[in-house]
């Protein structure tokens, strides 16, 4: 009996001994792969400080950009609509790509809130403003709003036989000829290339896409230029050729005639028939006499 109770002692000991073991054996293996997890970790920071490291001396040797404060719009814009203060808001933007004619400041763009600037075409919303898209403060979106300095508005009458017909909005480039009674009878003559559209029966909204043959046709022109078609518009008919969108051909004036349809040569002027004379004093009088001409 008392072999039994020590054999059964022994195996509980053994059996107690095993478990404290195992723990033992559960906690190296616990702090073990813990130890793997902090030596990950660590290698995983070290490894980000490295890159930011490497970031930031990048960024460092980089030149930096200069930028400026650009106005660009905050909302669409259509055609027409006054800008307010509420309609802008300021972005940086890089100064070397600074667009030509933007407004860097709210006080140029709108100096006056009680003359407003008006759009003269559509604008979407983050677009900068510039001064070609905005009429001048208090100006209404007119066709004198869409004229550079220095030159005029011309309209021209337009019918079927005039030339123009398809799809055109103004801002659209065209040829002007003049149709006519010239020296030699009816002449085509090119008045003048590549002429801006700014208006297409009174409208000037860049926006609209015209279809068919308008009425009347606006142009924006120089004097001089004006002046020589009022006088063609008066004196015959002018026609208009509208120029491709990136056609920037050069083009000189040349004028063609009956002649030149059906390729018939000019007639060539016959060369004065050769007059020989003579003087002969005659009394106090000096005569020329014609004879015939000898080699």
């Amino acid at each position: 009996m008392t072999g039994t109770l020590i054999a059964s002692g022994d195996l509980n000991d053994r059996k107690e001994m095993f478990m404290r073991g195992m723990q033992v054996a559960v906690l190296g293996i616990g702090l073990a792969l813990a130890g793997v997890g902090v030596f990950m970790a660590q290698s995983y920071v070290n490894q980000t400080q490295d890159a930011i490291a490497a970031v930031q001396a990048q960024q460092a040797n980089r030149p930096q950009i200069e930028t400026v404060q650009v106005l660009v719009a905050a909302r669409a814009i259509r055609y027409g609509e006054p800008i307010t203060e509420a309609d802008v808001r300021a972005v940086t933007w890089p100064r070397n790509a600074q667009p030509e004619g933007v407004f860097t400041e709210l006080s140029a763009l709108i100096p006056d809130a009680s003359r407003p600037r008006i759009a003269l075409r559509a604008m979407e919303a983050n677009e900068p403003l510039l001064a070609v898209k905005v009429s001048r403060p208090g100006q209404p979106a007119g066709i004198a709003a869409q004229l550079s300095p220095g030159m005029r508005a011309f309209t021209i009458r337009v019918d079927s036989n005039s030339g123009l017909s398809g799809t055109m909005r103004p801002s659209d480039l065209v040829d002007i000829y003049w149709t006519g009674r010239g020296e030699q009878g009816d002449v085509t003559r090119l008045l003048s290339s590549g002429v801006r559209i700014i208006a297409l029966d009174e409208n000037a909204d860049q926006d609209r896409t015209f279809s068919g043959t308008p009425r009347s046709v606006t142009v924006e022109a120089a004097p001089e230029l004006v002046a020589t078609m009022a006088q063609g518009q008066s004196t015959g008919r002018l026609s208009l050729s509208v120029v491709g969108l990136d056609d920037d051909t050069p083009l000189s004036v040349f004028q063609v005639d009956r002649r030149n349809i059906l390729g018939v040569e000019a007639p060539r002027a016959e060369a004065p028939a050769e007059r020989c004379t003579v003087r002969t004093r005659r009394g106090s009088e000096v005569v020329m006499i014609e004879i015939p001409c000898t080699n």
